[in-house]
C-alpha cells in the first residue's frame, strides 16, 4: 500500500475543488483526505501506486471549469494505510505555517444549472436572488480571510438551515462545501426600504419602469440602474451622477437581445457568457427606419456600446420583471469610489438614486466591473476588476515585490513565486475618497495573498498619489519610467526574455529628464531601457488646464510646437480655428506661450489626439480624460482615406516625429471642404505610417525585431489595427498585452516586472 501527500496550487479554492478531488478519488477506490489549507488544496491519498498516478493526472487535467492548476506535487512513498474508511473531507484550519503566496478566486456569475432552478417553480430556490453552487457566486467580495471556508466569509452571519447543511455536507451534490450556499429560510434577503423578498423586487422594477434610478447591491458594489431605453431617465441619470457625457454600461437579458443591439463575434460572444461577466464593447448596429432601443444618450456620439449580461440571480430576476436592456453603471458619483456599504451608499446615492435594493449580505472587498474589447481576435482589457481580478498572472519573480501604480485608472499589483495579482481598479486617485479605497484593498490583498514585498516600485511623478503612499512606506524602492512600466508590462504578460522595442503612446508620463513624455520609442528589457524615439514637444497651455480643454492643446501645437525646420501653419489656415473659440482665451494662451509662463512641454501621442479633434471641431473642452480621443475615433469614416503629410527627422540623437506637417495639412484639406469622417480616418491611418516609419528606421539601426505596444493610445482600435498591420508587414514580432490592461491599469504590473527584473539582475 502507498500513502503519498498531495499538494495543489494554484485558484484551486472556492472553485468546487476538494469535491472533484473526493469524487475522483472514489471513482479510484482510494482513501485519505483533502483540505484547504493557506490558498491551496492539500491532503493524503492512500491505495494502488497505479490508481495513485492515475489521481494525479486528474487533478491536472479534469479540474473545474473555475480552477486554474498551476502545479501537483506528490510526496512521501510506501507504508501502511491508516485509512480504513474512505475518503474524507476535512474542515480548513486558519494560521498554517506555510508562507507560500495563495490564490483568491474571483467571483463567478449565475451558471446555467443555478438559472435553470431560479425560474423553476416546483426548486425550493425559485426566484431567490442569491443562488449559487460551487460552479458559481460570489468568492474574492466576501472573502475575510484564508483558507477560503464559509466561516471567514461574510457569509457566516447566515447559519445553514437542515436542507442546505444536507447539501454542503453531501459529496454527490453539486452545493458540496459551495461556501456561500444559501436559500430563501437561511440565506440573505433582498430589501426596499421596509420591504422584503418579492415586495422588495416588484418596488424595484416598478420604480425603474416608471423612469427611476435604482441603485442596486451587486456582487462587488453598488450599481446604478435606469431604462436604457428611456432618454429621459437617462439623462436625468447623468444629471445626478454628474457625468454629462461618459458612455454608460447596458446590461441586455441574454446574449440574442445583446446581438440585436451590436454586432457580436466569436469572441466576444464567448466574453459575453463567460463566467466573468465582463462589459464587452461593441459596435453597435444601425437602426434605419425604426426606433432605436437605446436612448442616445446612453452613448453620445459613438459608435460602440459597453454590454454585458446579468451577473447574479437579483439581475435576472430585475430583467425578468422589465423585459428591456437596463443602464447599469457604477454606484457613485463621479470620480468617487463605488459604494459598497449600506450606509455608505444611502449617503452616496441618496441624491442620485430614487430607491436601494439592497440585501444583507455585507460587500467585503470592492470590485467593479471589468471591461474588454475585441480587435480582431485578439483581446484588449481596458479595466481588470470583477471576475478577472485578483486572479494570478505569470511573472518571474523571486523575492515579493509590490508597484504602486499610476494616478489614473489605478491598479496595484503584488507579486511572489512566480505570480503576480493585479488589485482590483481603483479609478482615478484625485481625492482622500479613491486613496483611502485603494490602501485599504492593498492592505486587504496583501494580507489574503500572504505577500509581503521586500520592494515597492513606483512611478518617478511626485505629484501622483501613488508615489506619495509608496515614499512613506518603510520598503526599499524603485521608482521605474511610466512608459518603460508601459512596454515591459506588455512583454512580462508574454514571456519577453531580454531587449525587445517597446512603443508606449498615451496621454502623460514623467521622463526621465524631468520632461513631460507621451510618445515614446524605447529600446528596452524588463531592467531597464533607452530612448531612441518620441513625438516633438508642444506646451501645455495651463498644465492639467490644458488636458480638459484640447483647444488649448490644439493651440500650443500651433503656436509653440517644438521647432524642428517645419514652418508655421499659415494664419489663413488657424485663423478659422481661433476664430470660433473666445478671443480672450485665445489671446490669454498667446501670451503664455510666448512667455513660457505654466506651459510644460510634452511629447503626447495623446494630447496630439486632442488636438486633431479640437481642430475638427469634435471636443474644445473634455469632461472625461481621453474623451477627445475617444470622439475622433468614432468619427473616422470607413472610406478610403489619403494619409496626411508627415515628416520623421533626426534631432539629438533620436528619431522624433513632427506633427507640424500634419497639423497644417489637416488644416488645410479641412478647409478645402473634405469631409470630416475622412480626416479623422486620415489622421489615425497617419499615426500608424509614422509609428512604422519610426519602427522601422530604429530596426535598421540594430534594434530588436519584437515590438511591445503600451499604452492607453492603443485601446484606439483603428490605430491598434494600422499599427500592428504595418509592423508586421516589415516582418516584425507584434505584442500587445491581453490580460494585462492596455493603458494605466496595467502600469502597477509593469513596475512589478522592472523590481522584479532589477532584483534578479537581469531582463
Amino acid at each position: 500500500m502507498t500513502v503519498r501527500r498531495f499538494h495543489v496550487e494554484g485558484i484551486v479554492q472556492g472553485v468546487g475543488f476538494r469535491p472533484f478531488v473526493y469524487r475522483t478519488a472514489a471513482e479510484l477506490g482510494l482513501g485519505g483526505w483533502v483540505a484547504n489549507v493557506n490558498g491551496h488544496v492539500e491532503g493524503e491519498v492512500a491505495g494502488p501506486t497505479r490508481a495513485i498516478e492515475e489521481f494525479a493526472a486528474r487533478l491536472r487535467t479534469g479540474a473545474p471549469a473555475l480552477a486554474r492548476v498551476r502545479r501537483v506535487r506528490l510526496t512521501g512513498g510506501a507504508r501502511q494505510s491508516p485509512y480504513a474508511t474512505g475518503f474524507q473531507v476535512r474542515h480548513s484550519a486558519p494560521g498554517d505555517s506555510d508562507a507560500a503566496p495563495r490564490e483568491i478566486p474571483p467571483d463567478a456569475a449565475i451558471c446555467d444549472a443555478c438559472l435553470s432552478e431560479l425560474r423553476d417553480p416546483r426548486d425550493r430556490r425559485y426566484r431567490y436572488p442569491f443562488i449559487n453552487c460551487t460552479d458559481c457566486g460570489p468568492r474574492a467580495t466576501i472573502i475575510e480571510s484564508l483558507p477560503y471556508d464559509r466561516v471567514r466569509t461574510t457569509m457566516r452571519r447566515f447559519p445553514l438551515c437542515a436542507a442546505c447543511a444536507a447539501e454542503y455536507t453531501d459529496p454527490g451534490d453539486r452545493r458540496f462545501h459551495a461556501e456561500p450556499v444559501a436559500c430563501p429560510v437561511c440565506g440573505p434577503q433582498p430589501a426596499w426600504a421596509e420591504l422584503r423578498g418579492e415586495e422588495a423586487l416588484r418596488a424595484a422594477v416598478r420604480t425603474v419602469d416608471e423612469g427611476g434610478i435604482v441603485a442596486l447591491k451587486g456582487l462587488g458594489g453598488y450599481q446604478l440602474v435606469c431604462d436604457a431605453g428611456a432618454s429621459a431617465a437617462v439623462a436625468e441619470l447623468r444629471r445626478r451622477k454628474r457625468r454629462p457625457v461618459k458612455p454608460f454600461a447596458v446590461m441586455a437579458p441574454d446574449v440574442e437581445t445583446a446581438a440585436r443591439l451590436a454586432q457580436i463575434g466569436a469572441g466576444e460572444r464567448r466574453a459575453l457568457t463567460s463566467p466573468e461577466r465582463p462589459v464587452v464593447l461593441l459596435g453597435r448596429r444601425r437602426w434605419r427606419g425604426r426606433a432605436a432601443p437605446l436612448a442616445p444618450e446612453v452613448h453620445p456620439g459613438l459608435n460602440r456600446v459597453g454590454l454585458f449580461l446579468p451577473t447574479t440571480g437579483l439581475h435576472h430576476l430585475l430583467l425578468d420583471g422589465l423585459a428591456r436592456p437596463l443602464v447599469v453603471t457604477s454606484g457613485n458619483l463621479s470620480d468617487e469610489p463605488i459604494a459598497i456599504g449600506d450606509e455608505e451608499a444611502r449617503d452616496a446615492l441618496a441624491a442620485v438614486a430614487d430607491g436601494l435594493l439592497t440585501h444583507n449580505r455585507p460587500i467585503r472587498s470592492r470590485y467593479d466591473d471589468s471591461v474588454v474589447q475585441f480587435t480582431g481576435r485578439t483581446r484588449i482589457t481596458v479595466r481588470r476588476a470583477r471576475g478577472l481580478a485578483p486572479a494570478p498572472l505569470p511573472l518571474p519573480v523571486r523575492q515579493p515585490v509590490a508597484g504602486a501604480g499610476a494616478q489614473l485608472k489605478h491598479t496595484f499589483t503584488l507579486a511572489a513565486d512566480g505570480r503576480a495579482h493585479i488589485g482590483p481598479h481603483t479609478g482615478d486617485l484625485a481625492d482622500l475618497a479613491t486613496y483611502e479605497a485603494f490602501t485599504a484593498s492593498y492592505e486587504h490583498l496583501k494580507e489574503l495573498t500572504g505577500i509581503e514585498p521586500v520592494v515597492l516600485a513606483h512611478d518617478l511623478h511626485p505629484g501622483y498619489l501613488s508615489t506619495q503612499w509608496a515614499e512613506a512606506q518603510p520598503l526599499r524602492r524603485v521608482p521605474v519610467q511610466h512608459h518603460h512600466a508601459h512596454v515591459a508590462a506588455c512583454a512580462a504578460e508574454h514571456g519577453v526574455r531580454g531587449r525587445f522595442l517597446g512603443v508606449a503612446y498615451d496621454g502623460l508620463g514623467l521622463g526621465d529628464d524631468g520632461t513631460l513624455w507621451g510618445g515614446e520609442i524605447l529600446v528596452a528589457d524588463r531592467c531597464g531601457y533607452r530612448r531612441v524615439g518620441r513625438f516633438a514637444t508642444a506646451p501645455l497651455p495651463g498644465g492639467d488646464a490644458a488636458v480638459r480643454h484640447p483647444s488649448r492643446t490644439a493651440l500650443g501645437h500651433l503656436l509653440g510646437g517644438e521647432a524642428l525646420g517645419s514652418p508655421r501653419p499659415y494664419p489663413w489656415l488657424t485663423q478659422p480655428f481661433t476664430d470660433r473659440l473666445d478671443p480672450a482665451e485665445v489671446d490669454v494662451v498667446r501670451a503664455m506661450i510666448a512667455r513660457d509662463v505654466n506651459c510644460p512641454r510634452a511629447s503626447s501621442a495623446g494630447r496630439l489626439f486632442d488636438s486633431a479633434a479640437a481642430l475638427l471641431g469634435l471636443a474644445d473642452q473634455v469632461s472625461y480624460e481621453g474623451e477627445a480621443a475617444v470622439l475622433l475615433e468614432a468619427t473616422a469614416g470607413d472610406e478610403h482615406a489619403v494619409p496626411l503629410a508627415h515628416r520623421v527627422v533626426r534631432a539629438q540623437g533620436l528619431w522624433v516625429y513632427d506633427p507640424t506637417p500634419t497639423l497644417a495639412d489637416l488644416l488645410r484639406r479641412q478647409l478645402e471642404g473634405e469631409p470630416v469622417a475622412r480626416l479623422a480616418a486620415a489622421f489615425h491611418l497617419t499615426l500608424a505610417i509614422v509609428t512604422a516609419e519610426l519602427v522601422g528606421r530604429v530596426v535598421a539601426e540594430g534594434a530588436p525585431r519584437t515590438v511591445c505596444l503600451g499604452g492607453g493610445c492603443f485601446v484606439n482600435r483603428r490605430l491598434l489595427t494600422e499599427v500592428r498591420r504595418r509592423l508586421h508587414a516589415q516582418g516584425l514580432r507584434v505584442l500587445v498585452g491581453g490580460q494585462v490592461p492596455v493603458g494605466d491599469g496595467g502600469i502597477s504590473y509593469g513596475q512589478a516586472a522592472v523590481a522584479a527584473a532589477r532584483l534578479a539582475g537581469k531582463g
